[in-house]
């Protein structure tokens, strides 16, 4: 079986900076899963796993735009501290989880003064080439469910 649309697919991964530092790993814990051709992760990452069978292992680089995108110097906002009640002592780097009307988004604190805090709204890996060292763990067969729901259920995906 080969990672294509429709098909739920277990990888393991090591991601690194264009230093070659690691930003993050899944390889001591369970794999990520996620429904293939349903946009559940970023666009390059999905692009390299077409096609690829289980216990294949690869790299690939991704530019911004196919990862977490451009920066975007503009999406830096300063927000009263009155809307961030319930999140403890907030620090400088800390990332926070925001509602807003386009849903939740995550944003990193740049400062925090009396009364308002400055946030920048881009990804913390907005900006950055990202290599990706891949492992597919297992590929199988979406459920009806999750085809309809269009994300995975269950252990390494949404559950309800």
């Amino acid at each position: 079986m080969i990672a294509e649309k429709d098909k739920v697919v277990n990888f393991h991964y090591t991601l690194t900076n264009a230093e070659g530092e690691q930003m993050e790993s899944s390889r001591e814990g369970d794999p990520i899963t996620y429904l293939h051709g349903a946009n559940n992760i970023i666009t390059g990452l999905e692009k390299a796993m077409e096609g690829h069978a289980i216990k294949d292992s690869f790299s690939v680089t991704l530019e911004p735009e196919e990862a977490y995108g451009v920066r975007n110097e503009n999406n830096i906002q300063r927000v009263p501290l009155k809307r961030l009640k319930g999140l403890g002592k907030i620090k400088v780097g800390q990332i926070l989880n925001l509602q807003t009307d386009k849903g939740q988004v995550q944003v990193t604190v740049l400062k925090v003064g009396r009364f308002n805090v400055d946030v920048d709204g881009n990804h913390p890996l907005a900006g950055q080439q990202l290599t990706f060292d891949v492992e597919i763990a297992d590929i199988r067969e979406a459920s009806k469910e999750e085809l309809e729901h269009r994300h995975v259920h269950g252990p390494g995906g949404h559950q309800h």
